[in-house]
């Protein structure tokens, strides 16, 4: 009984590490891969691309089977207005399908969503400030998309606004994994040496906190633009402010290399 009851306990084990693992990571991407409003958008338009070369596919058959039964038959009866009321059908449904094809690909896809970002571990320096951050970008990504589909301001300002917080935002991640290293170090490390090792753990999260301030400052500048009635001030701020967190991301980048 008792070697049934191991075996029992041991198969549990394994079930439970199985959905820890990997499996239910692939299926909660796949659901969100479905939900995704882009994938969304291009499935909508590989359906109408279907549906439309079905539809001419069928008026073509339709309108061939009734010349054929019309040439072939000498007394066709009610077969060629039925091929032939199909084949105008099949036309009209082509023609409605191809143009909401048109019309579905003309329109911009969706911004991709970014990839999902693993935090820091927990009591690590860098977790909050990366929490902010992924915050931060959420904002400004929805943000910049309002600004766009109002053309509030050009759109030269939104792709250089859109760039540049994506630039900020790796150079902040690369800080961040500098922090996590260095105190993954400091664990190891003899104590004479831990002091020196928080001592850089403090200046790399003094680092990550003035990069965060850069990026909500672009944060700010946009929702401004989005709130004003006027063009010419909102872009001002904008631009100044994608700028100023380009030169801090080039900064950011230059400390990492250092």
């Amino acid at each position: 009984m008792r070697p049934r009851r191991n075996e029992l306990i041991k198969l549990g084990g394994e079930l439970v590490e199985q959905l820890r693992g990997p499996v239910p990571q692939q299926v909660r991407d796949a659901i969100a891969g479905w939900r995704d409003p882009r994938a969304k958008a291009l499935r909508q338009r590989r359906r109408a691309v279907r549906r439309a070369r079905l539809w001419t596919a069928t008026g073509l058959t339709t309108g061939t089977g009734a010349v054929v039964v019309e040439t072939a038959s000498a007394a066709p009866g009610i077969a060629v207005p039925a091929l032939i009321g199909a084949a105008v059908v099949s036309g009209v449904a082509a023609v409605s399908t191809g143009v909401r094809a048109w019309r579905l690909h003309k329109q911009p896809l969706p911004e991709a969503p970014p990839a999902p970002v693993v935090l820091p571990a927990r009591g690590s320096q860098a977790r909050e400030p990366i929490t902010r951050l992924g915050e931060a970008e959420d904002t400004l990504r929805e943000l910049l998309t309002q600004l766009a589909a109002g053309a509030l301001v050009p759109p030269d300002a939104v792709t250089e606004a859109r760039t540049t917080g994506a630039e900020a935002a790796s150079a902040l991640r690369a800080v961040a994994a500098r922090v996590q290293v260095v105190e993954r170090a400091r664990e190891h490390a003899p104590p004479l040496d831990r002091g020196h090792l928080t001592e850089s753990i403090r200046a790399l999260r003094a680092q990550l906190d003035q990069g965060l301030d850069g990026y909500g400052a672009l944060v700010a500048a946009a929702a401004r633009a989005l709130a004003a009635s006027s063009v010419a001030t909102p872009r001002h701020d904008l631009t100044d402010a994608t700028d100023r967190l380009a030169a801090l991301a080039s900064a950011l980048r230059e400390l990492s290399l250092g």
